[in-house]
């Protein structure tokens, strides 16, 4: 069982940066594929990043590519999600999710292919 705690959510301007963390429990941590999704208001949960066990290849979502980057430490059992550039469509609750399947697939960019999922963190961006 995986436990996953999101934080570092806010009220920011456009344009301006936030930095996600999601802080991990279990010893296999490095064993797990981690992503990112978010949920606007009225929409579905949608796909944002993944990181393999490594750290050494990154997906993103072309909505975010060039602005958001996912990274990890499995010393910390904590994956990261930095967010540039932020927009007012980036306004969402953003969830941690862990697969641990030990690889990633075509599976990685949909909510089905994660066992374990946080609680989430609002991110709100001002025009």
């Amino acid at each position: 069982q995986v436990q996953l705690v999101e934080s570092g959510g806010g009220l920011v301007q456009a344009g301006d940066s936030l930095r996600l963390s999601c802080a991990a429990s279990g010893r296999t941590f490095s064993q797990y594929i981690m992503g990112w999704f978010r949920q606007a208001p009225g929409k579905e949960r949608e796909f944002v990043a993944f990181i393999n066990w490594s750290g050494k290849s990154t997906y993103y979502a072309d909505s975010v590519k060039g602005r958001f980057t996912i990274s990890r430490d499995n010393a910390k059992n904590t994956v990261a999600l930095q967010m540039n550039v932020l927009k007012p469509e980036d306004t969402a609750v953003y969830y941690c999710a862990a697969d641990n399947k030990g690889y990633y697939s075509g599976s990685s960019v949909y909510e089905y292919g994660y066992d374990y999922w946080g609680q989430g963190t609002q991110v709100t961006v001002s025009a």
